[in-house]
């Protein structure tokens, strides 16, 4: 902590430039990045096996499922996902290197404005912290016209984070029925959109899809906030991938 303070005496307020340049590696540093095999290369079955949470599988890794403990490191993988990670579909076809495929943007008719509702239906609180950095200085996701709002009333979208709990069904659905079209889902951590280490546990519905439709998958355990950053630019069409940076 005394570090983290010493430095922020010395450099004052840094607001990142993201997304006019690329994230810097201190944004998005390698252990946040799905692993990956060099080469496309297959996974053997030892690295199968050293993943507690069946990330890994014949076709190679689950960047939704994997919580980037970094066992399967002494099995061939490297952390050497993209930076940008949030993708329209639960699991994207292909090696997690990959470039994501391209989404359509449900939100481009509200131009550069969001207002965001923040939901935990249940979880180690990691996530939360990711997401409400970006009203953070070093963030202020407010200079891109993203703000957070108190009342799904209010919200274009809906983040959501931790591994959906039975009870917490019933008032994310509500949540997600109180907001006026045209809205959006953003599921965020591998809870969200797996059930990360949690699933498999008695009342746990184990991904946010099988509740509410679901529009960006942002994997991580937790993501740092660079990638919710652009999965909510994604959804206006202002992601850097699709401005054609």
């Amino acid at each position: 902590m005394s570090g983290w303070l010493g430095r922020s005496v010395r450099r004052g307020i840094l607001t990142t430039r993201y997304p006019t340049d690329p994230a810097t590696d201190e944004e998005v540093p390698a252990t946040a990045r799905a692993p990956v095999l060099p080469a496309g290369g297959l996974p053997s079955d030892r690295a199968m096996a050293a993943c507690p949470v069946r990330a890994i599988d014949a076709d190679g890794v689950d960047p939704g499922r994997c919580i980037r403990c970094a066992r399967c490191l002494a099995h061939g993988f490297e952390f050497a996902g993209p930076v940008e990670a949030a993708t329209p579909t639960r699991r994207p076809a292909g090696n997690p290197g990959t470039a994501r495929a391209s989404g359509r943007a449900p939100l481009a008719a509200l131009g550069r404005s969001l207002h965001v509702f923040l939901v935990d239906v249940g979880s180690c609180n990691a996530c939360n912290l990711e997401v409400l950095s970006l009203a953070h200085p070093q963030y202020d996701a407010s200079r891109l016209g993203i703000f957070f709002t108190n009342s799904p009333r209010h919200a274009d979208v809906l983040v959501v984070v931790g591994v959906p709990t039975t009870e917490m069904v019933e008032p994310l659905r509500r949540a997600f029925e109180a907001m006026p079209a045209p809205k959006a889902v953003v599921a965020t951590g591998a809870c969200a959109i797996g059930g990360g280490v949690f699933a498999g546990g008695v009342g746990l519905l184990e991904s946010v899809d099988r509740i509410v439709p679901v529009d960006r998958f942002v994997p991580g355990c937790p993501p740092p906030p660079v990638e919710i950053l652009d999965a909510l630019l994604q959804l206006t069409g202002r992601g850097r991938a699709e401005a054609g940076r």
